[in-house]
């Protein structure tokens, strides 16, 4: 076993654990990333390049199996074609400060009370629902495509390996792209995409940054910190993960990359795959960085995209059960099929307005008791 020291948390280690438990977090980056590069602006390249340099700068820096994964409203709403490359990446941007920020002044705590629970659990139950919705809308094109993907996901939950059944369904679609494109010849990723963030000031960014903020903080900090103390005895707290994915956004949106995160999702599945160290992120951002190398345009282009709808489907349903943890299941719900009638924005907000009504009415009962 090779190691090498972290100076803060613990050592790297490469073994068997690392190759194994690297799968764990690229079964959630994968499908939506291969769904951007499909079907919006986003540069897969470009988006492969800088996951890989995260993974490894983090995996590093914490000595911990860190998730480094998409932010996923913000990746459901761009997929939907709510928003544009433009106002993804500005929405990013301004996570990136917010998150440095909140970080910083160790304010994420005093957020999650004013934001509850109930109201993250219900913006994860919409991005799950808007997933659907779109995947749907993919899998009607070519039915038996996407009966196919269904079927690989099914054989891998029937094998008892759910969890990775996106991840098959993913490989499927890209063994399917090499067959019909041929194996590409390697190249590198080139120039950045300058996207217009002058024109992306619009209410739908922000809009995309307060629901993806609800779930950041819930998901890619609190939980992820509780569950680094529950799986591995090791302290990290939420402002400093919230400190690193603020870094993370404000250096890899211009580069080319995505809105990123740390969330508890990809931790969880490292380290059921095997993951106890940062080293399952250097094998990942390694085995990411030469992906970059092979993503070009004409294989992007045969994917199939009824196979893509199948993946998002999968990635929607296990988004969206989610809601079945909350602590009001009713304001959850209701959280998501308002998004649906209006947009995620408003649904965010009206959560919030009903979970603090809620509350108020609580404390009083308590009072006059």
């Amino acid at each position: 076993m090779v190691r090498f020291g972290s100076k803060e948390y613990r050592s790297v280690e490469f073994g068997s654990g690392a190759v194994t438990g690297a799968i764990g977090d690229s079964i959630t980056v994968i499908p939506l990333v291969v769904a951007l590069a499909l079907l919006t602006d986003v540069s897969l390249p470009h988006a492969l390049a800088v996951f890989g340099a995260f993974q490894v700068v983090w995996g590093v820096r914490y000595g911990l199996p860190v998730s480094v994964e998409p932010m996923k409203a913000l990746a459901a709403l761009a997929i939907a074609g709510a928003l544009s490359y433009a106002e993804l990446a500005l929405a990013g941007m301004i996570l990136g400060v917010l998150l440095l920020a909140i970080g910083l002044t160790g304010t994420l705590a005093y957020a999650e009370r004013w934001i509850g629970e109930p109201v993250i659990r219900g913006v994860q139950f919409a991005v799950g629902l808007v997933l659907l919705e779109t995947g749907l809308g993919l899998a009607v094109e070519d039915p038996l495509v996407a009966l196919v993907g269904v079927a690989v996901a099914a054989a891998f939950a029937l094998a008892g390996h759910g969890k990775a059944s996106a991840l098959a369904v993913a490989l499927v679609g890209v063994a399917t792209a090499l067959v019909v494109a041929g194996v590409p010849t390697p190249r590198l990723p080139g120039t950045p995409p300058t996207p217009a963030l002058g024109a992306a000031l619009t209410r739908a960014t922000f809009d995309g940054v307060a629901a993806q903020l609800a779930m950041t903080i819930g998901n890619a900090a609190l939980a992820t910190s509780l569950l680094f103390s529950d799986l591995l005895d090791a302290e990290v707290t939420p402002d400093e993960l919230s400190t690193s994915m603020g870094i993370t956004n404000l250096i890899a949106v211009p580069l080319g990359g995505i809105p990123m995160c740390h969330g508890c999702d990809g931790v969880a599945g490292k380290y059921a795959f095997g993951a106890r160290t940062g080293g399952a992120n250097v094998v990942l951002g390694v085995g990411y960085l030469v992906a970059a190398l092979f993503a070009t345009p004409a294989l992007i282009a045969a994917f199939p995209l009824a196979m893509l709808g199948a993946l998002l489907a999968i990635v929607a349903v296990s988004l969206a059960r989610n809601v079945t943890d909350s602590g009001n299941r009713a304001l959850s719900v209701g959280i998501g099929l308002l998004a649906l009638a209006t947009n995620l924005g408003v649904a965010f907000l009206a959560g919030i307005a009903v979970h603090l009504a809620i509350e108020r009415i609580g404390r009083d009962h308590e009072d006059i008791g």
